[in-house]
């Protein structure tokens, strides 16, 4: 058996189309394109080009609904925005998280009060059992 392929960051333009899907739910090119933020608007052939790299990618799926491709979101905001943090880690902070915090606390990113709430959060996962609540706090 194989090992599992290595799940890459969105690139901006893939981010910015799957946040339509997220935020509008499914939708044919035409209906991302519209929803697709910036004065200029890109080509249909654009956003067709990178729906489907999506969908190679296992990011979205598509149906045929008459004679158009609807997509849909398969990767969640939040995974997406973990294998996003998790590359930003690796590439900038050699792998510690806790390099990203301390560079947040040094660079006075996090206010006194966001300080509080995530020492809170961290107290919580201490004592809760290790799960996705544990992890991301439940707000």
């Amino acid at each position: 058996m194989g090992a599992k392929p290595k799940s890459r960051p969105l690139t901006p333009l893939e981010l910015e189309i799957m946040k339509v899907l997220w935020e509008a739910g499914p939708g044919t090119v035409e209906a991302v394109r519209a929803r697709l933020p910036g004065p200029q608007k890109l080509a249909y052939t654009t956003v067709q080009t990178m729906l489907n790299v999506l969908h190679r990618k296992g990011k979205v799926k598509r149906a045929l609904r008459g004679r158009a491709y609807e997509y849909r979101p398969v990767v969640t905001r939040e995974k997406a925005a973990s294998v996003a943090i998790r590359d930003l880690i690796n590439r900038l902070f050699g792998g510690s998280a806790e390099s990203l915090v301390m560079s947040l606390v040094e660079g006075r990113e996090l206010t006194p009060e966001k300080l509080d709430r995530l020492k809170r959060l961290l107290k919580e996962s201490d004592s809760a059992p290790q799960g996705k609540e544990a992890r991301h706090g439940n707000n």
